[in-house]
Formats: C-alpha cells, structure tokens, sequence
C-alpha cells in the first residue's frame, strides 16, 4: 500500500462520480429525446408497459447523471441506479457475453455501489450542504 496516494482520494472519488454521471447522462438523453422509440424497445425487452418504465428509465439516468455530477444527493442516486443496474444485470443481460455483453453495466454498478457506500467525497453538494446545514 503505497500512503502517499491517499492524499488523491478526494480526487478520485470526485473523477469516479463525474464520469459515471456522464456515462449516465450519456445513455439516458437518447432515451429521452425519443421516447417512443424507448417504450418500443422497453416492450421488446419485456418491461410493461414500455412508455412508462421506458421513460422512468430515461428519466432516472439523466437525474441521476445530474446527481452524480454535482454530488448531489450522491448516496440515494446511487442506490437508485444500483436497483436498476441488477435489474438491467438479471433480466436483459443474463444471456450475454462479458465483453460486449454486460461489462459496462457492471461496472456502473460496482461505480453506484462505491458511491452508495462513501458519498458524494469532499468535492460534492453533499459536502457543502453537510457544512452548512449542520
């Protein structure tokens, strides 16, 4: 263990929750600039009715991308997205391959789970809402 990188960890966490906040704004602004096409794929995929859980979806990645961005209201976003990425895992990406398959969404899952156990980190809302709330 090299205790020098510690100093880094604020960093980190701050780089781990941006960039999984961009990958979910990422994901989630397609599917809701064109929602009908995002009901017809979430029927496709099982989900019923598609318009309702295709725009829940939509709507939670971007939020959450928002969230995560900010560092605001880190832990509950990521519980959020934590549910809906085992959901993805369990139902729709149980048959597929590692690599090109379900990679990608394990690993926003295992991102969620980090957040979701230590925060939003110094460098978030959360923070500055801590210092002047309390």
């Amino acid at each position: 263990m090299v205790q020098l990188l510690f100093i880094f960890s604020d960093i980190a966490f701050t780089i781990l929750r941006v960039v999984l906040g961009a990958v979910l704004l990422a994901h989630g602004m397609p599917k809701l600039k064109d929602l009908k096409k995002t009901a017809e794929n979430f029927e496709m995929m099982g989900f019923r009715p598609g318009k309702f859980w295709g725009t829940f979806v939509a709507l939670v990645e971007v939020l959450v991308g928002l969230f995560f961005t900010l560092g605001f209201f880190t832990q509950i976003a990521a519980a959020v997205v934590a549910v809906e990425f085992i959901v993805i895992l369990i139902s729709v990406k149980k048959f597929k391959k590692f690599t090109g398959g379900y990679e990608l969404d394990l690993l926003i899952l295992a991102g969620a789970l980090v957040l979701l156990t230590v925060g939003g980190g110094a460098w978030s809302l959360d923070s500055v809402l801590k210092i002047i709330l309390y």
